[in-house]
C-alpha cells in the first residue's frame, strides 16, 4: 500500500507525541499574543504560554465552540494580519451568518498535503483522473480535493455538483478513475449511469472518495456494489482545515487522522471530561500547525471512539470510528450543514407566518429532500389562491438564500403543526443511515 508521507505517517507514539508537544506550544504562543479571545480566556483560567509545556497540558486550556466562532464574526479569532490571509471560506452558520476560515500560504501548503495523504491512502497516484463531484466556492470540499489531487501528480477534473448527464459523459469520456463527491449523490450517480445507456464497463472508475454527510457500511456496500468500485471515507470540518481531517485506507476500519497537524480528544458532552482510550464520546480539535485560525479544544458535536493501534497499512496515526451520531441538532443535508433555528430566523422576519413548523427530511433517489411544512396566520391563510402561493414563493426564496439548500415549502392551516408540552419536535428525519 501505498504512503505518501511515511515519515509522519508512520512515526512511533513517542514520536507523534513529541512533534504534538512542540507544536501545541508554538500555537498556544501564537493564539495567546495574536487572538485577544483566547488571551482574555487563559488569563481567566489563570494560564499563559508557560503552563503548557506538553500535549499533555492541554486539558488546562479551554474548549472552542461554534458559537464562539459567531461572536467573533468575521475574523476576530484569526491569529495574523488579513495581509497574510490568502484565502476565505466559510460554511453555514446557525443564525445566517457563516463560520469563517481564513488560510495563510503555509496553511494552504499544509491542506495540500493532508489531503495528498488522504488520496494517497485511498489508492489514487499520479497516474489517474479525479473525477471532482463536491461543490466549489466558499464549501471547502471541491478546492480541498483539488489541492490535494494536483500535491500527487493526478490529472484533476473539476466538475463540481450538479448536471449528472454531463457528469456521466465526461466521465466516461476523460476516463475518470477516482471519483470524489458525497455518498448520496454516488449513488445518485450509479443509478443514472444505468438509465444512460453507458455500460458500467466502458467507464474506467475504480475508488471513490466520499464525506460531507452520514453514511452507512450498507450504504457503502450498495456503492460499491453499483459502481464496481471502492468506497473510502473521508472526514472532515471547515473550521478545523476541510476535507483532509481524517482518511480510510483500503482497509477501511476507521478513519486516519492526520495528527501531526490535528490533536484528537474524546470528551463526555455532558460533563466535558476527558474519556478513557477507547471510549465513545465527543470529538474535539487542536489545531497545531494552522496559522490564520489556530483553534484550540474545538468541540466538533461529533461522537465517535480513537483506535491507537497500529493499523495493518504500516500507518500509526490514530484512527476515529464513522461517526456515531451528533450531540447537537444539526443536520447535513446534502454536504451542507442546517441547524433548524436557521429556519427559524426566517420564519419570525415575516409577519404572516406562524413560528409552529416541521422540518422534513428525506432521501428520494439517493439525493436528501428537504421539506417545511410552516403555519399561516389565520388571517392571511383565508386569502385567494394566488396570494397564498405569492407568500408560499417569498418564503421558499428567503429560506433558500438564507440557508443555501432547495426547499419545498407547505403552508398549513393554524394548529395543523402538532404541539409538545416540551421540547417542540422540529425535524422529522426519515433517512435511513
Amino acid at each position: 500500500m501505498e504512503i505518501w508521507n511515511r515519515h509522519f505517517e508512520c512515526m512511533d507514539r513517542d514520536g507523534i507525541k513529541h512533534v504534538q508537544s512542540e507544536r501545541l506550544r508554538e500555537t498556544v504562543e501564537r493564539v495567546y499574543f495574536n487572538v485577544p479571545y483566547y488571551r482574555n480566556r487563559m488569563q481567566k483560567a489563570g494560564i499563559g504560554p508557560e503552563n503548557i509545556n506538553s500535549i499533555d497540558d492541554l486539558q488546562k486550556l479551554p474548549f472552542t465552540t461554534k458559537q464562539d466562532l459567531r461572536d467573533n464574526y468575521p475574523f476576530g479569532l484569526f491569529a495574523v494580519p488579513m495581509s497574510e490571509i490568502v484565502r476565505i471560506h466559510a460554511s453555514s452558520g446557525t443564525t445566517g451568518k457563516p463560520t469563517v476560515v481564513g488560510y495563510t500560504r503555509n496553511d494552504i501548503a499544509t491542506w495540500s498535503e493532508v489531503m495528498a495523504r488522504t488520496l494517497t491512502s485511498a489508492g489514487a497516484s499520479r497516474h489517474d483522473f479525479i473525477h471532482i463531484a463536491y461543490g466549489y466556492g466558499l464549501f471547502t470540499g471541491g478546492l480541498g480535493l483539488h489541492y490535494g489531487g494536483e500535491k500527487i501528480g493526478a490529472s484533476v477534473i473539476p466538475i463540481s455538483g450538479g448536471n449528472t448527464a454531463r457528469q456521466i459523459q465526461l466521465m466516461h469520456d476523460f476516463g475518470s478513475t477516482v471519483l470524489a463527491c458525497t455518498p448520496s449523490y454516488a449513488l445518485h450517480l450509479a443509478e443514472a449511469i444505468q438509465e444512460s445507456g453507458i455500460k458500467r464497463e466502458e467507464l474506467k472508475l475504480r475508488v471513490g472518495v466520499f464525506g460531507a454527510e452520514p453514511w452507512t457500511e450498507n450504504m457503502r456496500r450498495e456503492i460499491e456494489e453499483k459502481l464496481q468500485i471502492r468506497a473510502i471515507d473521508i472526514y472532515g470540518l471547515s473550521e478545523v482545515i476541510g476535507p483532509g481531517v481524517a482518511s480510510e485506507c483500503p482497509v477501511q476500519d476507521g478513519l486516519h487522522i492526520n495528527e501531526d497537524h490535528f490533536y484528537a480528544e474524546i470528551i463526555d458532552p455532558v460533563s466535558l471530561n476527558v474519556l478513557p482510550e477507547g471510549s465513545s464520546g465527543e470529538l474535539v480539535f487542536t489545531t497545531i500547525t494552522k496559522e490564520g485560525l489556530p483553534l484550540i479544544r474545538y468541540r466538533t458535536r461529533d461522537l465517535t471512539r480513537l483506535n491507537y493501534e497500529k493499523c495493518k497499512c504500516g500507518r500509526t496515526m490514530v484512527r476515529m470510528e464513522k461517526c456515531l451520531g451528533r450531540s447537537d441538532d444539526m443536520l447535513i443535508i446534502r454536504g451542507v450543514n442546517l441547524f433548524p433555528s436557521q429556519v427559524e430566523s426566517v420564519l419570525l422576519e415575516m409577519s404572516e407566518i406562524k413560528p409552529h413548523y416541521l422540518l422534513i427530511v428525506d432521501r428520494v433517489n439517493n439525493l436528501d429532500t428537504l421539506e417545511l411544512k410552516v403555519e399561516v396566520d389565520e388571517e392571511f391563510f383565508q386569502d385567494k389562491i394566488s396570494q397564498l402561493e405569492a407568500l408560499r414563493q417569498k418564503l421558499q426564496n428567503n429560506l433558500e438564500n438564507s440557508i443555501g439548500l432547495g426547499i419545498k415549502v407547505t403552508l398549513v392551516e393554524p394548529k395543523i403543526i402538532q404541539r409538545s408540552e416540551g421540547k417542540a419536535q422540529r425535524v422529522i428525519d426519515n433517512r435511513k443511515f
